[in-house]
């Protein structure tokens, strides 16, 4: 049976991918179903059909695409979720179902920051200088690493609990972005932060922690975005959907 050229799985879990999936379950034209990896419990509501959890792979993706005769995938999820894109980019090329990728640019150091550019966690980790009090804010999979650092006190904010117990020399904030950039400056001072980390997420929503940074003169410890295999991409959902018409006219 031939792909419904309607219908488009979006890989999910970010602001863009529901702005698409919203965009989409009100064009005609198209049925979005938004694949979600199961990491947050309470995702935000989501327009279209949904699916939770991993597929198996390439080979699970590929499965799924033939299955339920997806016309089109479109990689909406996070700029760090490195795995998923790839196996997106595998499936894509061994079922010939087109591959295009939604993400948000990312942060742009300005001439007045101080960051300190690093490639991955255990980088970020090994950067904090001893005695620092220092703001992590890299998701609740990740923090483990800086928990393990004995000589710094650890403010991790998240949005849902570590699976690991926070030591002595740290505490766990619970919170959901967006945040304001006073709320972010009022924080920082509260804490006693004398570095933040995190990673180059790119968007609107976390960025008032690099604006109260930077208003504040203190030092950065920024994680870089992980290669991803090239596809034809769009950072915004109305780029997006011009790159859907012409995959699909």
């Amino acid at each position: 049976m031939p792909n419904d050229v309607s219908r488009i799985l979006i890989l999910g879990g970010t602001v863009e991918a529901r702005l698409l999936a919203e965009r989409l379950e009100g064009d005609k034209r198209f049925s979005p179903l938004t694949s979600l990896a199961g990491v947050t419990t309470t995702p935000s509501q989501i327009a279209g059909e949904i699916r939770t959890g991993g597929f198996g792979g390439a080979e699970g993706i590929s499965v799924f695409l033939r299955q339920e005769r997806i016309a089109l995938i479109v990689d909406a999820t996070h700029p760090f979720a490195a795995q998923i894109s790839a196996n997106a980019a595998k499936a894509s090329t061994q079922t010939g179902v087109p591959c295009l990728r939604l993400e948000r640019p990312a942060w742009q150091e300005e001439p007045e920051d101080r960051w300190t550019h690093v490639t991955d966690i255990e980088g970020a980790a090994r950067a904090i200088p001893e005695g620092a009090r220092v703001l992590v804010t890299v998701g609740r999979q990740e923090v483990a690493r800086f928990f393990a650092r004995r000589d710094i006190h650890v403010v991790a904010r998240m949005i849902e609990p570590p699976d690991t117990n926070a030591p002595d020399n740290a505490e766990v904030l619970l919170a959901r972005p967006p945040f304001s950039q006073q709320q972010e400056r009022t924080l920082l001072e509260d804490k006693r932060i004398t570095v933040l980390v995190t990673k180059n997420s790119g968007g609107d929503a976390t960025y008032a922690k690099i604006l109260a940074t930077r208003e504040t003169g203190l030092p950065v410890i920024m994680i870089a975005r992980p290669d991803k295999p090239p596809l034809p991409s769009a950072s915004t959902v109305n780029e997006m959907m011009t790159l859907l018409d012409e995959r699909l006219a």
